[in-house]
């Protein structure tokens, strides 16, 4: 297993953030500034064209901190923030941008791209999860929070990742996702936008139906694809809360 290599250590608002590096994977672990006992696990991914200290990331893991005390990691995706892009990321971004300037429909293409990542991402985050565990201490509840992209990356690594109880997700489409959705039976929150100019509203009740989850929630706001409102953030925390508080399984 390799292991974590911390390279900056802050904090603000007892909140303690630590940036790491696992091989060529930066990353970054917001921490409450004393976590009794087996403290919960987040992970978190970030939309695509950003990266793990974006705004929107910072903030949500601030309020999983401060709201449950909880641990939050973020890592950049394959040829996001501090990672190079490949030949194949800039030949794709470029078609997006083109498809977005000629007015066409821009799911085929960041539906295509994101698998590709997707294949790419989800071995990172098991090996970016055996690490964390491996800091903290042991075994514990672990949570997944990702939209957008990281819902294309978080659906397959959820439903191969026996260790994550909690997960939410939301606005992606269910091309490549539906069939893999099928398997995850841990509690879900999904959100979406019922007006979103991007993901049609039967698409993304489709994928909402995949999730195989006896316990699932589906969260739909009035608006356009960015418009999704600040107070689902509130709602992940509460969500996160209720699912990660009790003992972690047992290791036998």
């Amino acid at each position: 297993m390799q292991t974590l290599r911390f390279t900056a250590e802050s904090s603000l608002d007892a909140i303690i953030e630590r940036d790491f590096t696992l091989g060529s994977i930066p990353g970054v672990l917001w921490s409450p500034p004393s976590a009794a006992g087996r403290a919960p696990l987040v992970l978190m991914g970030h939309g695509g064209g950003t990266h793990k200290k974006a705004p929107a990331m910072s903030g949500r893991a601030r309020l999983l901190v401060a709201g449950c005390g909880l641990h939050v990691a973020v890592i950049d995706a394959p040829g996001h923030g501090d990672r190079t892009r490949s030949e194949h990321d800039e030949k794709e971004i470029a078609e997006l941008f083109r498809a977005r300037a000629a007015g066409e429909p821009e799911g085929p293409i960041v539906v295509r791209y994101n698998t590709c990542l997707a294949t790419l991402a989800v071995p990172e985050w098991h090996a970016v999860l055996d690490a964390l565990l491996c800091w903290l201490g042991g075994e514990r509840r672990v949570g997944y929070f990702g939209l957008n992209m990281a819902t294309a990356i978080g659906v397959p690594f959820v439903a191969s990742e026996p260790r994550i109880s909690a997960a939410v997700f939301g606005q992606h489409w269910p091309d490549a996702l539906a069939e893999t959705a099928r398997r995850i039976t841990v509690p879900i929150e999904y959100v979406m936008q019922w007006d979103d100019e991007h993901i049609p509203r039967s698409s993304a009740l489709e994928l909402f139906d995949a999730f195989g989850s006896p316990e699932k929630t589906l969260h739909a706001n009035a608006g356009r694809h960015k418009d999704l409102p600040r107070f689902e953030a509130e709602s992940a925390v509460r969500f996160f809360a209720r699912h990660l508080s009790a003992p972690p399984p047992s290791a036998g």
